[in-house]
Order: C-alpha cells, then structure tokens, then sequence
C-alpha cells in the first residue's frame, strides 16, 4: 500500500513537470543565498578573528558556502530532468539516473537542515573561543613594541568603542592583568616599586581600566584609577557610576552580536530547507507517477504517484520478522556446532559430559 498516494492526468504530470523546472531553478537562486549568507558570516568572524582562540567557528560558514554551491549544481541538473519528464521517451533515458537523484538530494536537504541547527548551536563553541582569545589579546594589551602583538592594543581599544564593553566578562578584568608597559613606568619611583614588590608575579596590577572603556555618555570626567576608592573622587560612588564607564564584558557583547546575525541566518536557511523539501516531494512524484506509466504502456493514460510504495507499518513488521529469523538461525547455529579441539569431536552430538555413547558388543 502507497503512502499519500495521488493520481495524475498526462495534463497534471505536464503540469507539475513544468512548475518544478520553475522551482528547480528558483532553488538555484536559494543556493547563491546560501553561498553568500556563508560568506557573509565567514567575513563577520574573521573581523574579529584576532580576540578568537580557534577557527572551529569557521565551520559554519564553510558549510554554507559547500552546500550552496552543491545546491547550484543539483538544482540545474533537476531542472534538465523535470523538463524532459514531460515526455515519456524522453523520461526514459532519465529512469535509471531519477532514484539516485533523488537520494543524492535527500542527503542534500538534509545537509541544510544540519547547517541550520548548526547556526543555532554554534553559540557554545563560540563563547569559549571568545572568552580564551580575549582573555589572550588582554594580556597582550601592553606589548605595543612586540611583533605580532602590538596590533592587539588597537584591537580592544576599537573593540571597547565599536561595542560599548569593557574587558572580558567585565571591567574588573583589568584588575587581574598588567596592562601598562613598563617602558611607560618611573620604575625609580617608590610607589611603582612597591606595588611592583606587592604581588607574587612580579607585575603592576592596579584598580584602573583603559581610557577606551570610559562611556562617553558621563556626566562628569572619566575616572580610571582608583575605581573602588570611593574616598579618591570627590562625590563618588563605584557602585552607582553605572555611567562612567561601559559595564558589559566584550565577550557578552560579541556574543550577542553573532547571537543575532546566527539567529537570522539559521531561520533563512531554515526556510530554503523547507522549499527544498516540497522541490523533492514534487520530484518523488513525478518519478513514480511516469515510471507507471511506463509500466502501463500508454502516455495518455492515468498513473498513480505516491512518496514511499509501502507504509511504515508492514516494513518494520517485515525488519521485524528479518531480525527473529537471524537471531533463531543464530541460536541453533551456536547450539549443534559448538566444537571442542581437545577431544576432537562435536560437544553437543554427545551431551554436556561430552563422553561418547559405549559401542555395542557384537554378536560373535
């Protein structure tokens, strides 16, 4: 029994021929989206690819950009096949290539709906390669004089006034690292030197932040030093200057930059995956439609089309019954054919004692 099975006239197999040519070339245009929404992404990653600990985050795009191109290649192929389907000798020449077809592009749709997911799920692997590679380029806030790390200053310094952020997970960040080269440091000063003496490392840690992380929209100064000191600033308060400096972490920024452009990305892949899938129901039907049609001989005659020949059903009670009879096989194959190699001989032919039954005496 046919699932969701349809009868089609020759004007309806003509028809539906000829609306999935359309449809074959309309999800050619979808596949060049979705070559340009991979490269979209992969450009907006590797903009910030310098505070970003892998390139596991390329994955995506790199997805979108393989499938797209694919999709170009299937869907001009399908558009030749839906147009010479209108024809019954010319469907023949299509017949033996129309079910690989038509599994390649199973396999296909499903690559985008994975793509989707992925675009969705990526959040994760995205947060911890932000939060390592910031955590790296702050540290190297202070090697302005150092090859291949002395970019990383203007780096943060635009990523704190593009995002409106301070720091990793926040301000307090800055509290934890030196940020400040020594070559900027009066190390004959007795206040450098014992805060220098202060800690284990070595370092010159203080409560300041870069000038980048001052919100430009404070009434009053900036204030950089000294932010828990509530006694250093006149009038102040460090737990309710929300506004003298930007409060949110650069990673939570980020994140919830990417956050929104993978949202919107995942729901138009999304929704190229649901086209595709009505494009291949379409195909399904018209292959089965016409390959009765030839099994009837007629052109002009009726034909049924349908998704899947059986239902669900019968094939898992036909696996079903599959699986008992090997495993019953199994069973008795284990039973009488267990072989002993010290006594030469068959176990099970003589019982568990494994001792063979004593030979008669013979009538002299």
């Amino acid at each position: 029994m046919a699932i969701l099975s349809v009868t089609f006239t020759k004007s309806k197999r003509n028809k539906l021929a000829q609306v999935l040519w359309i449809l074959n070339w309309v999800s050619v245009v979808t596949g060049l989206i979705l070559i340009g929404l991979g490269a979209f992404l992969k450009m907006e990653i590797r903009k910030h690819s310098e505070v970003m600990a892998s390139q596991e985050t390329e994955s995506v795009p790199n997805m979108l950009i393989t499938v797209g191109a694919i999709a170009c290649g299937i869907n001009i192929l399908g558009g030749k096949i839906c147009q010479d389907c209108s024809d019954t000798n010319k469907f023949s020449r299509w017949r033996l290539v129309m079910l690989p077809y038509i599994i390649c592009t199973f396999f296909f749709t499903f690559c985008i709906l994975v793509g989707a997911l992925m675009c969705y799920t990526m959040r994760n692997t995205l947060e911890e390669s932000l939060y390592l590679g910031l955590k790296q380029a702050m540290s190297f806030y202070k090697d302005t004089d150092t090859p291949g790390r002395c970019f990383l200053k203007k780096i943060m310094d635009e990523l704190h006034f593009e995002l409106h952020c301070c720091g990793n997970n926040g301000f307090r960040d800055w509290f934890e690292i030196q940020w400040i080269s020594t070559r900027y440091l009066d190390l004959n000063s007795r206040e450098v030197q014992d805060r220098l003496k202060s800690n284990v490392d070595g370092k010159y840690l203080l409560d300041g932040i870069p000038f980048s992380c001052c919100n430009f929209n404070s009434p009053r100064p900036c204030i950089q030093r000294q932010l828990t000191n509530n006694s250093a600033h006149y009038n102040y308060d460090y737990l309710t200057e929300e506004l003298n400096h930007w409060t949110t972490g650069c990673r939570q920024a980020l994140l919830d930059y990417y956050t929104q452009i993978m949202q919107s990305i995942g729901l138009s892949v999304l929704i190229i995956w649901f086209f595709e899938v009505s494009v291949l129901t379409g195909v399904r039907y018209l292959q089965t439609a016409m390959e009765n049609v030839l099994i009837q001989g007629n052109p002009e005659c009726e034909s049924e089309g349908w998704l899947l020949q059986n239902n669900f059903v019968e094939k898992a009670k036909t696996n079903f019954n599959i699986i008992k009879s090997l495993q019953k096989v199994d069973q008795i194959s284990t039973i009488s054919g267990t072989y002993d190699p010290n006594m030469d001989i068959k176990t099970a032919e003589y019982g568990p004692d494994n001792v063979p039954p004593k030979a008669l005496p013979t009538a002299s």
